[in-house]
């Protein structure tokens, strides 16, 4: 058996198996990845009133954005030269009758034939995004909201009771400043600015007192006799006597 074995062996001849295998992959990958995020921060309103009384209402906020972006490859090529190599098998290996067949192999590995121009497609990415965000803001107390609205009234009527006041001080001053000057004869001329200062102001006579005034006293027709003829007996002691 070992010697029909190592005859077989012997009367075997090699088998060459023609194989052409070309393979010249090219992968280009290129991304841009851009995260763009608007926050809104949440936030409390407060409609402040004088005197520390503070509440808090419900409040709408719109805010709008504007956003932009750019992107560039640095250094920038539009393309480049891919090589192409000499790929023909024409010999390498001989059928049984002793022709050069290919073996699968390049017959010039390496060889470059031409370089082929690529577009790389880099370019500069330029984007402009705008938008507008709203947030609404409630409180959820609102027997606190109310007693400080009114608290808030409160405060508001007791300003305007000051301001009422204060106001009524200054008239009262104005109209006591103003009389006096015009008892002593002191006014703003008619073209001045300041004349209306003491403009509706008006002088009149305190009550129970009369203002200075003239009587005409009637006579009658025998009074008036009377008088005439009181005349001459009055200027006769001084006349002289008669000779």
């Amino acid at each position: 058996m070992k010697r029909v074995l190592a005859a077989l062996l012997l009367f075997a001849g090699p088998v060459n198996a023609q194989v052409s295998s070309t393979a010249a992959p090219v992968a280009n990958s290129s991304g841009s990845v851009t995260n763009q995020a608007v926050q809104v921060t949440p936030s409390a309103t407060f409609n402040s009133v004088i005197n520390g009384v503070s509440c808090q209402g419900a409040t709408l906020t719109i805010n709008p954005f504007l956003s932009s972006t750019t992107g560039w490859s640095d250094p920038y090529e539009r393309f480049y030269n891919e090589p192409v190599y000499d790929t023909l098998d024409i010999t390498g290996a001989f059928d049984p009758e002793g022709n050069p067949v290919p073996d699968g192999r390049p017959d010039n590995p390496g060889s470059v034939l031409f370089h082929k121009p690529v577009r790389t497609g880099q370019k500069t990415n330029f984007s402009v995004n705008g938008g507008i965000t709203a947030q609404i803001s409630i409180p959820l107390d609102r027997s606190h909201i109310r007693t400080c609205r009114r608290a808030a009234e409160k405060q508001v009527q007791l300003m305007e009771a000051s301001l009422a006041d204060k106001r009524l001080n200054y008239e009262i001053a104005r109209l006591r400043n103003c009389a006096d000057l015009m008892k002593e004869g002191v006014m703003f001329h008619p073209k001045s600015p300041y004349s209306k200062i003491c403009a509706d102001v008006v002088l009149v006579n305190p009550p129970g007192v009369l203002p200075p005034h003239t009587h005409s006293i009637p006579t009658s027709s025998k009074t008036a006799e009377t008088s005439d003829a009181a005349k001459p007996t009055q200027r006769q002691p001084s006349s002289p006597a008669s000779p």
